[in-house]
């Protein structure tokens, strides 16, 4: 009998195969392909061909797996339609390194055995009503929004909820935005309810991996937290899906098969039909308007636990306190932190910026340490004594010859993190100092590094964006930020919504015990009023102007924009092949296509890149029509074409 076989890779069909086994949909198949053997699944259509006969190859194998269920299947096929990717891609996002894991003996999965401890922990009359809005119609399809100021035990709530799916046998997926959280959030997980979960990223093993895929398809694990690639599992009886901290732009994966996990994971709720939370303190635009569309249902928790109160804001105006040469923070500053740090507090210095200074340049060339390979500049590590580049890894030391004679005589302009650190030590030479940063934070001894800084060993952090992320630090009463400037400028669409997320994401790390704390911000600007908007205890004022602007100027979510970048060696042949992509676009296509311009980073790992936007409305119908368009289009040798649906950045 044929059968149609999608095999995890570029083709967007499946390949028909012969077997004397009998096969269903979802079923899990070794087939011969090329050369080489691989997995496949038995697809739920057979693939288009206009040949009248072709060599048809006999399936190896069936192998002994639950199949996949007829839902998941579905969604696949639409994550492939709707973000422009072939679906043996979107299939081989369901696998583990292409292949699938036949059932293991049942002590493996032991590790995570479900017993739920008898918890004592009380809530408060906000959270009681919270929880029974994000119980009701639990077991269909719909999509809950906790908004809850930070600190306000939003986690505890969702816990609750998981709580009662577990005790009814069904599987629940807990999305986080960073790797980085999930060891402190794991360690909570375990408090509540008394066993371990299985915990998803790339940075677990390749034999952990395998336990847990085989785990999920069986049924024998059911609770997952995890990143974006989590929600790809073969979960046997999904009941329940949250999404914490909805807003994180680390949610859109933006290489390789580019997907926001978010978006993903609300489809994914839809055809399994069941559903899912997303968990927030202040809302993502889209989510937000889907809140006032009557889409989402909302519940709030305006109330911090216990009744801790949130931090004050103060304004440091540079203006009127000169700087002395070469350092970022002013007298003012170096005294308020030191008020705190006399209180026992722990203080915060919060930049943006990894390493050491973002632009190096020699005084007497002028030219700047630039990368060979990108149009960006060289940001320069002092701790591992080189330049790098944040975008392809190339490294260089600052060692160079000169055009004008001898050796560049180089000089840092600008502050990343490592500088302000050296200046913080040098104001309190006394106090134990620490970097926080994806550079620091993503190493083996990262969970100590978070043990002594939640027992106070640690008195001052300088940190960047990674220490807003949902992490409890209950001395923590003072954040200094030490260039609100910087975040605040661009040309970025969502640079004002992702200022007010980050914002309140950041100072809800202050005062989350009950002490009084402070946000500190040091500014040149003599409009505080963008301050004051961003730090409103009410972000909704906020997002319901820039619904507005939005609405008025059709940008998401008003319109659907896809992103085309192009990349290419060859300059000239880039520029010519995007006019002419253009045209052929224009004439067929009901939708605006706005470019070709050159990418704000034109240049990344040795090619050059131009983009192409197409707006138009939010409907499927665009993905097909620009679908079709691309499969017809012959590009020149050597041009690639990168598809990103819904971008959240421009780079």
């Amino acid at each position: 009998m044929k059968y149609p076989i999608l095999l995890p890779n570029i083709f967007d069909y499946p390949f028909t195969y012969e077997s004397d086994i009998k096969l269903k949909i979802g079923d899990f198949v070794i087939v011969p392909f090329g050369k080489s053997k691989i997995t496949g699944v038995v697809w739920d259509e057979f693939e288009k061909n206009d040949k009248k006969t072709f060599k048809i190859k006999k399936v190896l194998k069936k192998l002994e797996i639950l199949a996949l269920k007829k839902n998941t299947i579905n969604f696949l096929n639409w994550f492939s339609k709707y973000n422009l990717i072939p679906k043996g891609m979107a299939l081989k996002l369901s696998l583990l390194s292409s292949n699938a894991v036949e059932k293991l003996s049942d002590e493996k999965y032991n590790e995570y055995s479900t017993n739920i401890k008898n918890n004592s922990f009380e809530l408060s009359k906000d959270q009681k009503t919270s929880l029974k809005l994000m119980t009701k119609f639990s077991d269909k399809f719909r999509v809950h929004v906790l908004q809850g100021t930070t600190g306000s035990g939003k986690t505890i709530v969702y816990f609750e909820a998981l709580k009662d799916f577990i005790n009814r046998g069904f599987q629940g997926l807990i999305l986080l935005p960073e790797i980085g959280l999930t060891g402190q959030f794991e360690q909570k997980f375990c408090e509540f309810f008394g066993f371990k979960p299985a915990v998803w990223h790339s940075g677990i093993s390749k034999k952990k991996k395998e336990i847990i895929w085989s785990g999920v398809n069986e049924g024998k694990i059911n609770v997952i937290i995890g990143a974006r690639s989590s929600l790809f599992l073969p979960f046997k009886k999904l009941g329940l899906i949250i999404v914490d901290e909805e807003h994180d732009q680390s949610y859109k994966q933006d290489e390789g098969i580019i997907y926001n996990a978010r978006d993903m994971a609300i489809a994914r709720a839809s055809f399994e039909n069941i559903p899912i939370n997303l968990i927030t303190a202040v809302p993502s635009i889209e989510t937000y308007e889907n809140i006032k569309k009557g889409k989402y249902s909302v519940s709030k928790l305006n109330q911090r636990y216990q009744d801790a109160a949130l931090p004050n804001y103060e304004i440091i105006n540079l203006n009127n306190t000169k700087l002395e040469k070469q350092t970022w923070l002013s007298k003012e500053t170096i005294e308020k932190a030191n008020e705190h740090l006399k209180k026992n507090d722990q203080v915060l210095f919060f930049l943006n910026r990894r390493g050491f200074s973002p632009h190096v340049l020699c005084k007497k060339c002028f030219s700047a340490y630039n990368c060979p390979n990108c149009s960006i500049n060289l940001v320069y590590h002092k701790k591992k004594e080189t330049l790098l580049c944040h975008y392809c890894g190339f490294k260089s030391s600052l060692n160079r010859d000169c055009s004008k004679e001898g050796q560049c005589d180089f000089i840092f302009s600008g502050p990343g993190v490592e500088r302000i650190s050296e200046e913080v030590k040098k104001n309190f030479p006394n106090k134990k100092v620490e970097i926080f940063s994806s550079d620091t934070m993503n190493k083996k001894n990262s969970s100590d590094t978070l043990n002594k800084i939640i027992n106070n060993e640690i008195e001052i952090l300088v940190g960047t964006q990674l220490i807003s992320k949902g992490f409890h630090f209950p001395n923590l009463n003072c954040i200094i930020v030490v260039d609100i400037d910087l975040t605040t400028q661009g040309h970025d669409l969502r640079a004002t919504e992702k200022s007010l997320q980050l914002y309140h994401q950041l100072s809800g790390r202050a005062g989350r015990t009950g002490k009084p704390a402070t946000v500190y911000f040091q500014t040149y600007s003599k409009n505080t009023k963008m301050i004051s908007e961003i730090t409103n205890r009410n972000p909704d004022i906020f997002l319901d102007r820039e619904l507005e602007i939005r609405k008025k100027n059709k940008l998401p979510p008003y319109e659907r924009f896809i992103s085309l970048i192009l990349t290419g060696e060859n300059e000239q042949k880039l520029e010519k092949d995007a006019f002419y992509f253009k045209t052929f676009l224009e004439d067929k296509i009901n939708a605006r296509v706005l470019g070709p311009v050159s990418a704000p980073i034109f240049r990344l790992k040795r090619k050059f890149r131009i983009r192409l936007l197409i707006r138009g409305s939010k409907s499927l119908k665009l993905q097909s029509s620009v679908s079709e368009l691309i499969a017809k289009y012959k590009f020149s040798n050597g041009i690639k074409l990168t598809v990103d649906v819904d971008p959240l950045n421009f780079n």
